[in-house]
C-alpha cells in the first residue's frame, strides 16, 4: 500500500510547488504541475492506487481499529466488566453443579429462555449463560460458580467488543454497508499490487529524494516501506476475510457446492445451526460455533415410551461429562435443547488449533452420543477456511499470531493516515481538482495487464462490476466534459 513520488520529478530541496512566477518549459501556471502527459506504467499504477485509496483507506481503518478491539476482547471486557466476568475464589474450593448454577438464572430471569452455557476459561471467572428474554432479547447472565450468585448481566450488542464486530462485519449497516465492506476489501487487493509495483520502480527516486533532503522525503519512505510489509499481510487477511462477505462468499459457497465440496459442513443445504444465538456470547465477537460447523444439521433425542414413568434425563452436568470424556477441547459451550426432542450440543472450539474442533450431540434423556461432528468429518476446502480464518482472527499461532497481527492492524493505521498526509501536502492548490496522478493503464497495448485485470474483476464481482461502473462513468460522462477532466486529473478523452 505503498504511495511513492513519481521518480520522473526533478530532485529539488526547494518546497513542492513554491510561490512565484510560471517556470516550467510549457509556462504553466503556479500551482500546476509541469507535464500532465501520461509517463508510463508508473504514472498509471499510481493513479490507480491514488482512486484505489479513496475506497479502501476508510474501510481498512475501520477494519484494523475494530479488529484491534477483536484482537484485546479477552482484556478488554473483563477489565470493563471485572464485576460479572471476574469472581474470587479460596484455594480448593470446588465448581458448583452448573444444573445448579442454571436453576439460579432461570429463578432470576423468569419468562426467559436459556441458550446455553459457557463454562469459565480459567478459575477466577464466572459462568456465562445466554438468554433469551420474553421479549425476544438476548443477554448474556454471569454467575459465581463457587456461591452460584448470580452477578448479572449484559447486552452482547452493547459492549466495545459487541460494537467493534458489528462494525468490523458491515459498519451496522446491513446488506448496504457489507457490499461497502466488501468493495474496499476487492480494491484493497489493487491497492496492495499497485503499492507493490510503484515500491519498486520508485526505490532509486526516494533514495536521491532523501539523499537530497526533498520535502516529505521521509514521510514518503515511511509510507513505502510500511507497505511493502503490509502488502503481503493485506492480500493474506483479504483472501481469508472473503468467505464472510455477502456477494462473494455466498456466491463462492454455491459454486463449491455445484463442485461437491462447502465452506462448511458436508451437508451443504442445512439450515439448522447448533447454537443459532451463541454467536451473541461475550465477547460478541468470538464465535463460539466453528465456522466450518455452522451450517451442520442438529440430530434430534428419542422420546423414550416412558417418559412419563420417570425416564433418565441428562443435565448440563452430563452433557460436560461426556464432552469431557469424548475429548472436547475446553473451555466447553453447551447450546441447550431447543424443544422437547431437542439434544445437548457439547461445542468445543479448540481456541487455537482448528484442527481440534469438534461438538457433540448429546440425548437429552439417555445421555449417551447421538452424533458428532469435527474437523476430520470437514471438506478439504471448509479444513482451508478454517485455517485461514484462525489466522485472519489472530488465534492460529497463539500469542506470536496475535501480535504480528497486532502489528499488522497498528502498520495499517499508519499507511492510512500517512497516505493521505502525502497527498494532502501534494495536492494542487487552488485549480480546482483532487490532485490525482495523472497516467493512464496502456491495457490495450498491455495484453497481460489486460488479462490479468479481467481475470481480477471475474474472480471479484464487486470490484469487476464497481470497474464496470468507473469506465463507463469516465467514457460517457467524465470525457466529454473538460471541467470533470480537470477535477479528476484524466489526461485525455477515452
Amino acid at each position: 500500500m505503498s504511495v511513492v513520488d513519481d521518480p520522473s520529478r526533478p530532485t529539488t530541496t526547494a518546497p513542492d510547488r513554491a510561490p512565484g512566477p510560471p517556470t516550467g518549459p510549457r509556462g504553466t501556471r503556479p500551482g500546476r504541475r509541469a507535464d500532465t502527459r501520461p509517463s508510463g506504467l508508473f504514472r498509471a499504477f499510481w493513479r490507480w492506487h491514488f482512486y484505489a485509496a479513496v475506497v479502501v483507506v476508510p474501510v481498512l481503518l475501520t477494519l484494523a481499529v475494530t479488529g484491534l478491539v477483536y484482537l484485546f476482547r479477552f482484556q478488554i471486557e473483563p477489565m470493563v466488566h471485572g464485576d460479572l466476568m471476574r469472581v474470587e475464589h479460596a484455594p480448593g474450593q470446588l465448581l458448583q453443579p452448573y444444573e445448579t448454577q442454571l436453576e439460579q438464572v432461570e429463578a432470576a430471569n423468569p419468562g426467559a429462555t436459556v441458550v446455553s452455557m459457557t463454562e469459565p476459561k480459567t478459575a477466577d471467572e464466572s459462568t456465562r449463560f445466554t438468554i433469551e428474554t420474553a421479549e425476544g432479547a438476548t443477554r448474556d447472565v454471569f454467575v459465581d460458580p463457587y456461591t452460584v450468585q448470580v452477578l448479572g448481566s449484559l447486552d452482547p450488542d452493547s459492549t466495545i467488543s459487541g460494537t467493534a464486530v458489528r462494525i468490523h462485519a458491515d459498519f451496522m449497516a446491513g446488506v448496504v454497508g457489507d457490499t461497502v465492506m466488501e468493495l474496499g476489501v476487492c480494491w484493497a487487493i489493487v491497492m496492495a499490487i499497485t503499492g507493490y509495483v510503484m515500491y519498486f520502480k520508485g526505490l532509486k527516486a526516494r533514495r536521491r529524494q532523501r539523499a537530497a533532503g526533498a520535502p516529505s522525503a521521509n514521510l514518503r519512505t515511511t509510507h513505502a516501506r510500511v507497505g511493502a510489509v503490509l502488502g503481503g499481510g493485506i492480500l493474506l487477511l483479504v483472501v481469508s476475510g472473503l468467505p464472510w462477505t455477502g456477494i462473494w462468499g455466498a456466491q463462492t459457497q454455491k459454486l463449491a457446492t455445484s463442485a461437491g465440496t462447502s465452506f462448511w459442513s458436508e451437508d451443504h443445504g442445512a439450515l439448522s445451526n447448533p447454537t443459532s444465538t451463541l454467536d451473541e456470547s461475550l465477547p460478541h465477537s468470538h464465535h463460539v460455533v466453528p465456522w466450518a460447523q455452522e451450517k451442520t444439521p442438529v440430530p434430534g433425542s428419542t422420546l423414550p415410551a416412558d417418559l412419563t414413568d420417570g425416564a433418565n434425563v441428562a443435565t448440563v452436568d452430563t452433557a460436560v461429562e461426556v464432552a469431557d470424556r469424548e475429548g472436547l477441547a475446553h473451555p466447553l459451550t453447551i447450546a441447550l435443547p431447543a424443544e422437547e426432542t431437542g439434544v445437548y450440543s457439547a461445542i468445543g472450539y479448540a481456541f487455537d488449533d482448528p484442527g481440534q474442533e469438534r461438538t457433540v450431540h448429546i440425548d437429552r434423556f439417555g445421555g449417551q452420543v447421538v452424533s458428532s461432528y469435527g474437523y476430520d468429518q470437514y471438506p478439504t476446502l471448509a479444513k482451508v477456511v478454517a485455517q485461514g480464518i484462525s489466522v485472519h482472527e489472530g488465534r492460529r499461532f497463539g500469542a506470536v499470531n496475535m501480535w504480528l497481527t497486532t502489528a499488522f492492524c497498528i502498520g495499517v493505521i499508519v499507511s492510512c493516515v500517512t497516505g493521505p498526509l502525502m497527498w494532502w501536502r501534494r495536492r494542487h492548490r487552488g485549480t480546482g481538482d483532487v490532485g490525482a496522478p495523472r497516467g493512464r493503464m496502456p491495457l490495450a497495448t498491455s495484453p497481460l495487464l489486460a488479462v490479468a485485470v479481467v481475470a481480477l474483476a471475474v474472480f471479484l464481482p464487486v470490484f469487476g462490476a464497481s470497474l464496470v461502473v468507473v469506465l463507463l462513468l469516465d467514457r460517457f460522462v467524465v470525457s466529454p466534459n473538460a471541467r470533470l477532466r480537470r477535477f479528476v486529473g484524466s489526461t485525455a478523452r477515452t
